[in-house]
């Protein structure tokens, strides 16, 4: 079965669709990369799935599960994380803590406010961090990690209510390019070894290709194109609008 089943779905705001019956689905362990020109309807496609936003038309299942119109809280309790464009940390607490106050919500503890979090699932906060290469870093602030760094703790944060689905908004946006193909590289390792599937919006072509099993392609909110990264590189309705007569694999 499919973790995510998207059948339909349709958003407009005001005269203009910006998503227009879209469906698709995403295997567990699959990469699934959503790609498409600024406007295509990437983002507003994500926050239906989220919970952010509700659609005029369609579904969205999780695991069989009718999520619709479920709101944001209530889908990541059922599985569904979310990294975002601009990374959402606490640059005041620890490296852990940070991890461990993601941990307290997702073991429904966050309204007990006189536990420290530096109290709780110190263990599991490792073993997340350890999954992400941040375990040495573990004592120290987030406000004072690298970019790259920053990245890898929001993919602990978002690991840490044991994801069906992650959800992975611009993922490299702001890294230089080497560790953009680090952090997806983990990101597609967590997929397969874990059986999470990954659906990621991507401007960087070389990662897209390099990581991604299949590829969707929105224009003005259609879905234009969906298959293998070696079919949609062909397709010549992606290269007019999005790849470019002569791409490759660069290109926005």
């Amino acid at each position: 079965m499919s973790t995510l089943v998207v059948s339909g779905l349709s958003k407009s705001f005001g005269g203009v669709q910006a998503v227009a019956g879209v469906s698709f689905a995403v295997a567990p362990g699959e990469m699934l990369a959503l790609i498409g020109p600024n406007g295509a309807g990437k983002s507003t496609c994500f926050n239906i799935l989220n919970g952010q936003l509700r659609p005029d038309a369609g579904t969205v299942r999780l695991g069989g599960r009718d999520i619709t119109r479920l709101p944001p809280r209530a889908i990541w309790r059922l599985g569904v994380g979310r990294t975002f464009q601009i990374t959402a940390t606490f640059a005041s607490m620890t490296v852990r803590e940070n991890v461990q106050t993601a941990l307290l919500a997702h073991h429904r503890r966050i309204w007990r406010f006189w536990e420290s979090a530096d109290a709780h699932a110190v263990d599991e906060a490792d073993a997340l961090l350890a999954r992400v290469g941040m375990r040495d870093q573990a004592d120290r602030p987030a406000g004072v990690l690298a970019y790259g760094d920053l990245k890898r703790l929001e993919l602990a944060v978002a690991l840490s209510n044991a994801p069906r689905l992650l959800l992975m908004d611009e993922p490299t946006a702001g890294m230089a390019p080497a560790e953009r193909g680090a952090l997806m590289a983990l990101a597609r390792e967590v997929a397969r070894q874990q059986g999470v599937a990954v659906l990621f919006t991507e401007h960087d072509m070389d990662v897209v290709f390099g990581v991604a099993d299949r590829i969707l392609v929105l224009n003005r909110g259609t879905l234009i194109a969906e298959g293998s990264p070696e079919a949609v590189r062909r397709d010549a309705q992606v290269r007019a609008v999005y790849l470019g007569s002569g791409a490759t694999t660069g290109g926005h």
